[in-house]
């Protein structure tokens, strides 16, 4: 009875691979949060609090701070230019054209609006208005500059690129800083789903029909957490060191979005939705580093202060902070300032988004020769 699968096989191995066909997309529209922020929340001035802004950010390909959290170009970025676009302006930014596209991103943005966590007690644990429904009210707000009709917007939106997130990493954030318990974030988490979902929805009733929904980091991986959330030795993984509850929040959070996006696409057969993956790269990136270019080496922060922190990580002197410094070479580490990526590393990300094996469906088809 298995011999047609068998056969089936057979013929399949004996295809050639496929290639794979750039996408002609008009514009990108992304939204999210610091992973791909590209200056918005410093257009205005940078913020006397806002150690992102200041050298050594930047110094990899810009050669000064643009206001991304990262040595160079973010995930964003690196997708804009293999499309053949430029990279996307921050959407605040004064005499930008937007015509290929903008950035809505800005760092602190959440999945949920502020209202809800001051209903909780955590509206000092967020810092910015930014959230996932307040940037879509920005992109609404840019519409009539974009396109001279609601036809017109529906043609031009159902030829871009939609990147919506991540979203969710600051939502648990907010509980979690706050010195709340690890549960309170379990809790709120079919509230961001669900945000997260709406937004979607929303920029499909704008004609959106290509979207990408990244999830959430493994965040027990990164320096912050490792070096604020210290637990006992049974908590961190064998191999990874990782702190074993904190990526079971993020892994948690992943399959509940997958689960949404799957519903999504059965109420939406006209539309492409893609989920992109932060988590398994990164923890390839601690288990297999040097497959990447990267040391071998546990979670470890290429700017920090070196020798005040285990993992070369302090709150008191973060990077571009007095007291940090940035490693003789960022390429050689995925973790860049202990909370988001090097250059390096989102290179590699983008690349696993565009053609797989970190998206699925990956951005860019698949064809057969």
């Amino acid at each position: 009875m298995k011999l047609p699968f068998v056969i089936s096989l057979l013929f399949l191995s004996l295809l050639p691979p496929p290639s794979f066909s750039a996408q002609q997309y008009a514009a990108i529209f992304n939204f999210g949060d610091s992973l791909v922020d590209a200056g918005n929340l410093c257009v205005d001035g940078i913020p006397s609090f806002l150690a992102t802004a200041r050298h050594p950010y930047g110094m990899t390909f810009f050669g000064y701070p643009t206001g991304r959290c990262s040595d160079g170009r973010l995930v964003i970025d690196f997708i804009a230019q293999e499309l053949g676009l430029p990279l996307l302006p921050p959407s605040k930014a004064k005499n930008a054209t937007f015509s290929r596209g903008a950035n809505f991103a800005i760092t602190g943005a959440t999945a949920l609006d502020i209202g809800f966590f001051e209903a909780k007690g955590l509206g000092k644990t967020i810092w910015n208005s930014g959230s996932l429904h307040e940037q879509i009210k920005w992109f609404e707000e840019m519409k009539p500059s974009l396109c001279g009709s609601p036809q017109d917007c529906k043609e031009f939106f159902g030829r871009s690129l939609f990147i919506v997130g991540e979203f969710g990493g600051n939502d648990y954030n907010s509980p979690l800083f706050a010195g709340r318990e690890m549960k309170e974030a379990h809790e709120i988490m079919p509230d961001v789903i669900e945000s997260i979902s709406k937004g979607i929805e929303k920029l499909i009733s704008e004609g959106a029909v290509d979207l990408v929904v990244p999830g959430v980091l493994p965040i027990g991986c990164f320096p912050v957490y490792l070096s604020l959330f210290k637990t006992q030795k049974d908590g961190y993984g064998s191999r990874s060191g990782c702190l074993r509850n904190f990526n079971t929040l993020a892994w948690v959070h992943n399959s509940m979005l997958r689960r949404a996006i799957e519903k999504l696409r059965i109420k939406h057969p006209d539309v492409r939705i893609m989920y992109a993956d932060y988590y398994t790269p990164v923890v390839q990136f601690i288990l297999h580093s040097q497959k990447f270019g990267f040391l071998s080496q546990l979670p470890r922060a290429c700017c920090g202060s070196t020798g005040r922190g285990s993992y070369n990580f302090n709150m008191t002197s973060k990077c571009g902070e007095p007291g940090a410094s940035a490693c003789e070479d960022p390429s050689t580490h995925w973790s860049w300032d202990g909370i988001h990526l090097t250059e390096a590393a989102y290179g590699h990300i983008a690349k696993g988004w565009l053609y797989g094996p970190f998206a699925d469906p990956p951005i860019i088809k698949p064809q057969l020769r």
